[in-house]
This record gives C-alpha cells, sequence and structure tokens, in this order.
C-alpha cells in the first residue's frame, strides 16, 4: 500500500515560539492551519509527531506570531497614484508584516461618501494583499466646516473617523462630531496640531530650528488641541483617539485624562520614539514629518509613554511622498515618507533597549487599538531577524523613507542603555506567500489574511 498523500491544506508549524500578545502565550510550540485558518496550536500539539497527511514546517526556534495591524496609513489611491498606490502599499505592508491597516480618509474623492469607501473595499480584495479598512472623513471635503454622515458610512465599512492630516480646528465643529459619534458609538480620531500655531513651520521649535534658520512648530501647538478635545470629550462623554502624540505635555496630558476616566486613547509612530530632531541635520527633507521630529526629552517621554501604557497603539503613519516634493528646499518640501516595511524593525528598538518586553512591543503593534477595535487579529506575518534599509529594499511607488541606510543601534546615553545584551528576535511566517492570500478571506480572528 502506498502512503497517504500530504495535503497542501493541512500544514503543520513544529518547533516555534509561539507568541500572542492578545492572550499572554510565549510559549514553544506548533500549530497547525488547515486552508486559512489556524485549526490548532499549543505547547503539546504534535509531542508524538504530526498525523500523516499533512505537510510539515519546521520553524527552528523561530518566532510564530499575529500579523501587525497597522491604524494609520495614507494610500494615495485614488487620486494621487504617482505617490503610491494600494498595490505598492500592500506589498510594503506584507513585506514588513502588516495584515490589516486602516487608511486615512485624505483621497481624491476624499472619503466622506459610501461609493469611496466602497471602491476602496472593492480595489483592496481584488489585489488580495493586505487587508485595508477605512476611516471615514469627520467633515465634507475635510474642510472642518461641515460634518459629514458618520452613520451612513459607519453602515458602509468605515471604522472610524477623522480628518486625516488635518485638525479639526473649530471647537464647536469638534464638539458637534463627538457628541453626533457618540449616539452610534464611533471613534474621532485627532490630528493634534493647533494650525495657527503651526502655520508655515518646518520643524519643531527650538535650539536646531534657530541655527538652521527654520520656522519652528513649537510642542504648544499639540498640547492645546489635546487638551481642548480631552475637555469637549468630557463634555460631550464622546469617544476621542488622538494620533502620532510626539510631545511629553501631549503625553502626560493623555495620562491624566486615563486617571481621571476619561474615554480617551492615543498612538505614536516610531519615529517619535527612534529619532529626534537632530536627525534633519544639514536640512535633510527625508526627516522632514508631520508632527515634527521633537527633542530629546519629548523622544524619551513618548518611550516612557509606551512603557507604562499611556500609549495605546503604534501605528506606521505611512505617508508616501513622490522625489519631486522631498527634493527641494527644506522649507518648500513636502512633510511625511513611508514607514510600512520599517514598522516592525524600528519599533523592536524598544525591546533592544530594554524598555519594553518582546510581548509588550508585539501588543502595541498587532492588537487593534481602540481606534481600530473591529479590526481583527490576523495570522502569523513574516519579519526579518535583521534589517539594513535601502532604497533598493523598498517596494513603495516613492521610496522616500526617514531610515534610508538605517540599521539597529542602541542609544548610549544612561536613559536608553540597554538593561542587559539581548538576542535579536526572529519572526518566521508559514511557507504561503502571503501576498497571494485573498483579502476577502473570512473575519475569523485566527484566519489568514
Amino acid at each position: 500500500m502506498t502512503s497517504a498523500p500530504e495535503s497542501t491544506d493541512r500544514v503543520a508549524y513544529v518547533n516555534a515560539r509561539l507568541l500572542d500578545p492578545e492572550t499572554g502565550l510565549d510559549t514553544t510550540g506548533a500549530l497547525l492551519t488547515e486552508g486559512e485558518v489556524i485549526a490548532d496550536f499549543g505547547p503539546d500539539l504534535f509531542a508524538e509527531g504530526a498525523p500523516e497527511g499533512v505537510r510539515v514546517h519546521d520553524c527552528g526556534g523561530l518566532i510564530l506570531s499575529p500579523g501587525l495591524v497597522d491604524i494609520r496609513v495614507q494610500l494615495r489611491e485614488p487620486g494621487e497614484e504617482h505617490k503610491g498606490t494600494l498595490a505598492s502599499a500592500g506589498q510594503s505592508a506584507v513585506a514588513g508584516g502588516v495584515t490589516s491597516m486602516v487608511c486615512l480618509p485624505n483621497t481624491k474623492p476624499v472619503i466622506d461618501d459610501m461609493s469611496v469607501v466602497e471602491f476602496i473595499a472593492r480595489r483592496a480584495r481584488l489585489l488580495g494583499l493586505a487587508k485595508v479598512y477605512t476611516y471615514g472623513a469627520v467633515t465634507k471635503g475635510l474642510e472642518g466646516r461641515e460634518l459629514a454622515e458618520m452613520g451612513m458610512l459607519a453602515e458602509a465599512g468605515a471604522l472610524a473617523f477623522t480628518d486625516g492630516i488635518h485638525a479639526v480646528a473649530d471647537a464647536q465643529v469638534m464638539r458637534r462630531a463627538l457628541a453626533y459619534a457618540g449616539t452610534f458609538d464611533l471613534l474621532v480620531v485627532q490630528h493634534p496640531e493647533e494650525p495657527s500655531l503651526a502655520a508655515d513651520g518646518d520643524m519643531n521649535a527650538g535650539e536646531t530650528a534657530t541655527r538652521l534658520g527654520l520656522t519652528g512648530i513649537p510642542a504648544e501647538a499639540e498640547v492645546i488641541m489635546v487638551e481642548r478635545d480631552i475637555r469637549l470629550a468630557a463634555l460631550t462623554r464622546g469617544r476621542i483617539h488622538f494620533a502620532h502624540v510626539s510631545t511629553a505635555a501631549a503625553v502626560e496630558a493623555v495620562r491624566r485624562a486615563k486617571r481621571d476616566g476619561l474615554d480617551v486613547t492615543c498612538d505614536t509612530a516610531p519615529p517619535y520614539f527612534a529619532l529626534n530632531e537632530t536627525a534633519v541635520g544639514d536640512y535633510r527633507t527625508f526627516a522632514k514629518l508631520s508632527p515634527p521630529l521633537r527633542d530629546e526629552s519629548d523622544r524619551q517621554a513618548v518611550v516612557e509613554g509606551l512603557a507604562d501604557g499611556t500609549i495605546d497603539a503604534i501605528a506606521s503613519d505611512h505617508a508616501p511622498q513622490d522625489e519631486d516634493a522631498k527634493r527641494q528646499p527644506f522649507a518648500q518640501a513636502a512633510f511625511g515618507g513611508i514607514g510600512l516595511e520599517t514598522l516592525l524593525p524600528v519599533s523592536l528598538e524598544l525591546w533592544h533597549n530594554g524598555h519594553m518586553e518582546l510581548i509588550d512591543t508585539m501588543r502595541l503593534l498587532t492588537t487593534a487599538s481602540p481606534a481600530a477595535a473591529p479590526v481583527p487579529t490576523t495570522a502569523p506575518a513574516a519579519a526579518s531577524p535583521t534589517w539594513t534599509v535601502t532604497v533598493v529594499s523598498i517596494f513603495m511607488t516613492s521610496p522616500i523613507s526617514k531610515y534610508c541606510s538605517w540599521t539597529p543601534a542602541r542609544h548610549h546615553d544612561r536613559r536608553t542603555m540597554p538593561k542587559k545584551e539581548k538576542k535579536s528576535p526572529r519572526l518566521t511566517s508559514p511557507a504561503h506567500d502571503i501576498r497571494s492570500i485573498p483579502s476577502d478571506s473570512s473575519d475569523d480572528p485566527h484566519s489568514f489574511t
């Protein structure tokens, strides 16, 4: 008799370090998949060997972890395909281990209409790369005046509401938005920057900006907006989330609001805990971001906020620009840079430098934050044990990264010295080419995407 042929649908991953931040699981064991669904896992699974008809993949001690959930991505499609497309963003996402991402509404046309939500969902399904979810606009056309139809956008699939890279500057409009969103239990996401203070600014206000002769954006521009909206959330009993916080004062304001029992959350992005304003150097436009890179005390405060749980998530803040927009004099250059492929390796500096445990770092990247609560935790995704970021390694149409030629480096000031030497974590994915898995697969929290 001949032995039963191996099933291509059932795969056993053995000799793996299973890491699940949502449940706290961190153990050596095995995992079984049936098609795109995780059927079983645990430390004792296949202790006596895998059954016949199952394809076996020996992980060799590598980490098997849920895919990353990126809650702040600018896709550029529709409308600005010369900067990036759904395809290029999807390729970058899966290369960086991101299996679900949420796009901002600053497309052209703006995501203030159900048809645009449906267009993006349909395009993502056809591409079959990472899952793509959308934010809806708070105001029509992102103009900050008239509220968009949040209820209808939510029915069409919008997860939360934001005006993207623009702050909702009018306090009365924000009050109405929080009150209206509260009737549907929806979340409002704010870009915390007081626009009149940030107008025409190029980088963080301070000694470096003065030395370079650039217009500064004061840290107060961020905390003024954060404190205003915390008070409005208390007034309306609405839910507010602050994106990419970058200053010590803003982190402290969110910390106080949480202590007071308010429904306030926030996220940050890797540049704000891995870099500071000195990265601008001699007018390096690749380091021109919004909000700007801050001083060292702000960077350390963001690290502390991540470690103590004040900051709820890490997002890439992926904002691709074309080369013509960045290769300009600093004052004329556009804000932003890509971040999908560097999200995980840069975030792991928190672990390398001893600020957080590995599972806690991964929790900030894999467990959906309040800003993307309906996003399911997804299947294990790929990541390399070591990284050197170069232009040729980037999938994006416009490979403008603040981390070009970056390699993981430990900080050497006393507050950021690692507690002890640690080996680089190694993460792996199933033998499947993740880019071939359709994005309209099961919404089961344990399904592949």
